[in-house]
């Protein structure tokens, strides 16, 4: 599979130039690059993976609701990539193991995170977001594009083993300009690694526009390494399950690394400390809100006669249950006292660190002087 290499010009062009299996009106195209793949996907997984995109988008909302409630620190949202993640990771073996970018919230939803594992790391809270090991998943990663060396290091882990393991990492189109996912694709073509590379092209670098990063479809460059690539529309499930369906049989079957370009659009904020209407037009994101993922998919249901209103209605209250445990989750989480920052950073106390402790806690006694001052 090779990306067409014709400069981008607007939006509809845009998804012109990606494979894709469901139209933005729900109807079933015939794709013989990527029909082969989901031929097993019958009307009862479709509906579940609607199910998995709607609690999805709850649990997005909830994570935003919640910071604006001081309850976290900071959210990276991810509404409108519901198809992307939810298509890729639901391909994925239960060996595999995944290496984030930081708004992987559906990747970690469909590996079976508990209420807690969304909100631990916003909030600031001791250890990981969750159990690396428990999720297969590594630890999402906020330094722009180092989990796909990461990723590659892993796969080249999994060569020395002999397993039929594969590393898969995600990441934005702004992460593209950056030299670690270059090195990456380097080193992962160069010793074959068993890795398949996610970009999820949502148009915005934080005010960045995708035509500053590139010009030309992202996907593109892969084969520039030697790593072969699709470049799907990433509103479309199936299309995303599809390639990632490919990508992870090419890569398990010794034939090297993989890239997926996902063509997808960041519907909120890079994070709720960003504001999106300094940089984009209100015509763009309206443009894109009639390509909703989730409406896609209800509708190729319903058209078909597989999608009733209970379904939907009980999807909906699966959807708020899962908020619910997560709010409960966060609200109810203990934060240590800030001097444990230093236990456990040794086996063994030594004097350096104990200066620190003792620096920092004249620092944190100095506004309780000032407030009683």
């Amino acid at each position: 599979m090779s990306p067409q290499v014709t400069p981008i010009a607007d939006t509809a062009q845009d998804l012109e130039l990606s494979e894709r299996i469901l139209a933005p009106d729900g109807s079933r195209v015939a794709n013989p690059r990527l029909d082969p793949f989901v031929a097993d996907v019958d009307a009862e997984q479709l509906r579940s993976l609607l199910r998995d995109m709607v609690i999805l988008r709850r649990i997005d909302a909830e994570g935003v609701a919640l910071q604006r409630q001081g309850q976290l620190g900071l959210w990276a949202p991810c509404q409108g990539q519901e198809a992307t993640q939810i298509g890729t990771a639901r391909a994925l073996a239960a060996q595999d193991f995944v290496f984030p970018s930081y708004r992987e919230t559906g990747v970690v939803y469909a590996r079976g995170a508990q209420p807690g594992d969304y909100v631990r790391m916003w909030r600031g809270e001791e250890g990981s977001a969750y159990d690396p090991a428990t999720l297969g998943m590594a630890p999402l990663q906020i330094i722009i594009g180092a989990q796909t060396l990461h990723a590659v290091g892993y796969a080249l882990g999994i060569q020395h083993d002999g397993t039929d393991e594969v590393a898969v990492t995600y990441f934005g189109d702004g992460a593209t300009s950056q030299g670690d996912v270059n090195e990456a694709m380097i080193f992962a073509s160069s010793y074959q690694a068993p890795v398949v590379f996610v970009c999820q092209n949502n148009h915005w670098a934080i005010s960045e526009p995708v035509t500053v990063q590139s010009q030309y479809p992202i996907a593109g460059r892969a084969p520039g390494f030697g790593i072969p690539s699709v470049r799907v529309d990433g509103n479309d499930v199936l299309a995303c399950m599809a390639a990632m369906r490919w990508a992870l049989g090419h890569a398990r079957s010794g034939k090297g690394p993989a890239y997926i370009e996902a063509v997808t659009y960041r519907m909120g904020p890079h994070t709720t400390a960003d504001d999106p209407t300094r940089y984009r037009d209100e015509a763009e994101l309206e443009s894109w809100r009639r390509l909703d993922p989730i409406s896609r998919l209800e509708a190729h249901l319903r058209s078909a006669g597989e999608l009733s209103d209970e379904h939907l209605t009980d999807t909906q209250a699966a959807a708020d249950a899962v908020a619910k445990e997560m709010r409960a989750a966060c609200l109810g989480m203990v934060t240590r006292p800030p001097l444990a920052v230093f236990d456990g950073v040794y086996a063994e106390p030594h004097t350096g660190l104990e200066r620190q402790r003792v620096e920092y806690a004249a620092y944190l006694a100095s506004f309780e002087s000032e407030a009683g001052a």
